[in-house]
């Protein structure tokens, strides 16, 4: 078996493109004696990292089983045969990238595969927001795009994002022809690629993005709200700077510490707004600056995070859900006029349903993720618990961190002037609609295996009763449902005095089991609101303890 492993490695060093792959990999195979690096070399050969609805995404290093330029490469030819075989012989493929470790070359390696399969390819200028490209591709009419990036994946991570033509990213059953094709590639020298021929892509895009983005703004609408912004490393500084500039905001105050990219993410364990600890710095600088609203964007400035002052916290801020600002994009679009259909994943806050239908507006629940959300008939907006928003679907068939900042910041400058907050109109949210309060219990783990466990015993014991709510319905996702295709999770609902609902699903992205909850406690009057939070925090705080010993985790 070694002797088998061994062979492995050194045919897949033999055709490594990479030196710094290469070299790392040469030294496991020289030091395999070693039970430790022969455990880490098994890992490494245990498989093929696997093409999914989510693309690629993993750590970096060398082997089948970790991102590198070997598997990129395959991963782009594949694709590039996908595409030929649906009759997109010479079509454009549009690909952008991060600024992570290695996203520049995933993206030249990507460009050089396109043009060796006949099809045409164009590079975005440098590293640019995600947004950009899921424009760029209805934007110059490509048959495909792909974005290299791991979003707020830790630094040592890397990932391989694929959109088609209509600007949304892969479903099924694109992702497993894609995946066919790959599978059908002997041997990296079996894929042509080229030096040259690629465009490489100037400002252009860039600023037909930023003039679409002044669509999300109503003309003459108050601008006058102060932020303080980080880019969390990433790539979203100078693409947040030229909207709010254009738009006529003031400019934000950025978190010095984390306002240029930088792939070691070095201020913060995890690069994403949601993490505790990754705000620090930006409350520290809210501290200094006094602004109305802080506003953060995940690396690759997909995702939104906003937070509000808060006397009662330690920092003198709260960070707002997903929720919270899914709700509130939500009512500043219907009071804007919006007309259309606002949609929402399944794990996210069932208030949405009810902003929707108080406004005579459509209504749909979707699988968790954007390539979903997007494809719903006469969207006008979407939104995802995980700090993901559509607001201008025409314009970006995905979630986009710098269109929903600025229609954030429209908002707070509206109620600024009208002597409110973000908070208030949370208020009246509740007060119209019921107190809809949320929570999460996320576990990550080293072994995957747990998170195999610990949906298998939710199946074979479904639990009775959470928070000492009698668990009225339980459905196990994996069978569908008639408005759903299968996926893998469990719904749960609760009965008694307060509507309760709990989905538990592994992470399609990360090593993690995530359990999502709501808990809707009735509001009559404005003095109901704080025994209403409390007493949902309760409830909610009682699911997950419950949640978690039924799950063995």
């Amino acid at each position: 078996m070694q002797d088998d492993l061994i062979a492995r490695a050194q045919a897949w060093l033999a055709e490594d493109p990479d030196p710094e792959t290469a070299d790392e990999l040469a030294k496991l195979i020289e030091t395999s004696a070693d039970a430790e690096v022969a455990a880490e070399l098994a890992d490494r050969f245990s498989g093929m990292l696997q093409f999914g609805t989510a693309g690629l995404r993993g750590e970096l290093g060398a082997g089948p089983m970790r991102m590198n330029r070997n598997v990129v490469i395959r991963a782009a030819a594949g694709l590039a045969a996908y595409l030929k075989a649906q009759g997109h012989a010479g079509g454009l493929v549009v690909v952008g990238y991060d600024a992570r470790y290695k996203s520049a070359d995933f993206a030249r390696d990507t460009a050089a595969v396109m043009i060796g399969a006949g099809l045409r390819a164009a590079v975005l200028p440098r590293p640019l927001p995600t947004p950009v490209l899921a424009y760029a591709i209805r934007h110059l009419g490509a048959v495909a795009g792909v974005e290299v990036t791991a979003s707020h994946n830790p630094p040592r991570d890397n990932g391989y994002k694929v959109y088609l033509g209509d600007g949304s990213q892969i479903v099924s059953p694109a992702d497993a022809e894609i995946a066919a094709q790959i599978d059908a590639i002997a041997a990296l020298a079996d894929v042509p690629r080229a030096d040259s021929g690629w465009q490489d892509l100037g400002d252009e895009v860039l600023e037909a993005y930023l003039e679409r983005t002044d669509a999300v703004l109503t003309p003459g609408s108050a601008r006058g709200v102060r932020t303080v912004y980080t880019a969390m490393h990433g790539v979203g500084k100078d693409v947040v700077l030229a909207a709010f500039a254009r738009a006529g905001f003031p400019a934000p105050v950025l978190v010095a510490e984390q306002a240029e990219p930088d792939p070691a993410f070095p201020t913060v364990a995890f690069p994403n707004p949601e993490e505790p600890g990754a705000m620090d710095l930006a409350f520290a600088t809210a501290a200094r600056a006094n602004p109305d609203i802080v506003i953060a964007n995940d690396p690759d400035a997909d995702r939104c995070a906003v937070a509000v002052p808060d006397a009662a916290s330690a920092t003198g801020w709260r960070m707002l859900r997903g929720d919270e600002v899914g709700a509130l994009l939500a009512a500043h679009l219907v009071h804007k006029g919006a007309t259309g259909v606002f949609a929402e994943s399944i794990v996210s806050s069932s208030l949405l349903g009810r902003i929707a239908e108080a406004a005579g507006l459509g209504y749909e629940e979707t699988l968790t993720g954007f390539k979903w959300i997007s494809r719903v008939e006469g969207l006008r907006y979407g939104y995802e618990e995980a700090l993901g928003y559509c607001v201008d679907p025409e314009g970006v068939r995905d979630k986009d961190g710098v269109t929903a900042a600025l229609l954030v910041a429209e908002l707070a400058s509206e109620l600024k002037e009208q002597g409110r907050t973000l908070t208030d109109l949370l208020d009246d949210l509740a007060m119209a609609h019921g107190l809809h309060a949320t929570d999460q219990l996320s576990v990550r783990v080293e072994d995957l295996s747990v998170i195999a466990s610990a949906m298998a015993a939710l199946r074979a014991e479904p639990p009775v009763s959470l928070a000492g709510l009698r668990v009225a319905s339980a459905e196990d996702l994996n069978r569908g449902t008639a408005a759903l295709p299968p996926t893998d999770g469990l719904r749960y609902y609760l009965e008694g005095d307060y509507k309760a609902r709990v989905i538990v699903r592994p992470s399609g992205t990360e090593p993690k089991l995530k359990c999502y909850l709501e808990v809707v406690v009735p509001v009559a009057e404005a003095s109901d609101l704080l025994p209403a939070r409390a007493r949902g925090q309760e409830v909610l705080d009682a699911i997950k303890k419950d949640l978690a010993a039924a799950a063995g985790i």
